[in-house]
């Protein structure tokens, strides 16, 4: 199977609470949409993408919770690059995460401050945008391997 088998006619986009059980949900529902555009069950992607939603939305209901706004969750396959497209938006763009590659270790003792860490060991390439005034966006890009 190669990745224009793959392809979606749309990206996926849905809007999810601000608590662990929308946390859970979008990771799911990642797992889902790429069993439904055909990546198979077994493809390294499928962990790897659940995993990096799980991050993304945990840090979205963390750090960028706003009481009665939801977070949108957007997967979606970029052709150019052959990548899988993780997309997160909350309403906090004034908690911005640092940036790729000026990530550091939290001691062992430390409860958290993994996440990013983890996003950035499996994504191929990941950052943020707040171009909007009321809308900060987390991305990560993994790359298709369906084998």
């Amino acid at each position: 199977m190669n990745v224009e088998t793959v392809t979606p006619v749309h990206p996926f986009t849905v809007l999810l609470s601000p608590t662990t059980r929308g946390a859970r949900l979008a990771r799911r529902l990642v797992v889902s949409q790429l069993l439904g555009w055909g990546v198979p069950h077994a493809a390294p992607v499928i962990e790897d993408a659940g995993a990096v939603t799980a991050e993304l939305a945990a840090n979205a209901i963390a750090h960028g919770r706003t009481p009665g706004r939801d977070f949108r969750l957007t997967l979606a396959l970029v052709p150019t690059t052959g990548r899988l497209r993780i997309t997160v938006s909350d309403t906090r763009p004034d908690r911005l995460p640092p940036g790729p590659g000026t990530l550091s270790t939290p001691p062992p003792q430390a409860e958290g401050g993994r996440g990013l860490l983890l996003v950035e060991a499996l994504a191929a390439d990941w950052g943020w945008t707040a171009d909007d005034p009321v809308i900060k966006t987390v991305w990560a890009e993994l790359a298709l391997t369906l084998a």
